[in-house]
């Protein structure tokens, strides 16, 4: 496939993907106890938005390895990290969706019901490190090739810092009122909005790149 093309699909679903958890993040904070309906909506919002993920998480797979083959091993973590990512976000959303149909009566599925448990470390400690591991090799693999502008590298490594610094509020209960623990909305729901906007940012910038690729670039191999 021609690099125009990677460049324009990676990027447009990126985008695509990016608003579905832009819209889906605030339906986290709009109940105290949110009605079934709120919590069945933001989950099919969500799992809808990771779906679209998967192919941006390729396509950035594609692209390293069109820019420089050698950076197949970068490219692979690249994709891995941020497929496995998505699978840590099914999982949950599924927990939630699953406990708002079996459970008469409203709940807070973060916090409350039969999956609340065992969501934690899939929404937090091991979603920040499958975030950061994405995060740092895309930063490297942007710094060495410069596949896309410096900025984009230089945020990923903060951003990556960002969700590493997450990983010890295990140690600080799980209230999800707080922003510091183990279900905490900075864990949790912060992280999710800020991945989610800097996403949609790099897409944009990835979609826009497309412009700019020499045409001997774009033969076929």
């Amino acid at each position: 496939m021609p690099e125009t093309l990677i460049r324009r699909y990676t990027g447009l679903f990126g985008i695509i993907a990016s608003l579905f958890i832009v819209v889906q993040v605030p339906l986290y904070f709009v109940y105290e106890t949110p009605p079934d309906w709120n919590i069945l909506t933001r989950s099919l919002i969500g799992i809808t938005g990771c779906t679209f993920y998967i192919v941006y998480f390729i396509g950035m797979r594609q692209l390293i390895r069109h820019v420089n083959p050698a950076y197949d091993w970068i490219a692979g973590i690249v994709q891995t990290a941020g497929v496995l990512w998505v699978a840590m976000v099914f999982v949950p959303q599924s927990m939630e969706a699953g406990a708002a149909i079996s459970v008469d009566g409203d709940l807070d599925t973060t916090a409350a019901g039969p999956f609340a448990a065992a969501q934690y470390l899939m929404q937090g400690a091991v979603s920040r490190l499958l975030m950061g591991l994405f995060l740092i090799a895309l930063g490297i693999a942007v710094s060495r090739l410069g596949l896309l502008p410096r900025w984009v590298g230089r945020s990923a490594y903060v951003l990556a810092a960002i969700n590493l610094a997450f990983l010890p509020a295990v140690f600080f209960g799980d209230d999800p009122a707080d922003f510091y623990s183990a279900q905490g909305w900075g864990t949790t729901a912060s992280m999710g909005a800020l991945w989610s906007l800097w996403t949609l940012a790099v897409s944009i910038s990835t979609l826009r790149s497309a412009r700019h690729v020499a045409p001997a670039a774009t033969s076929f191999a």
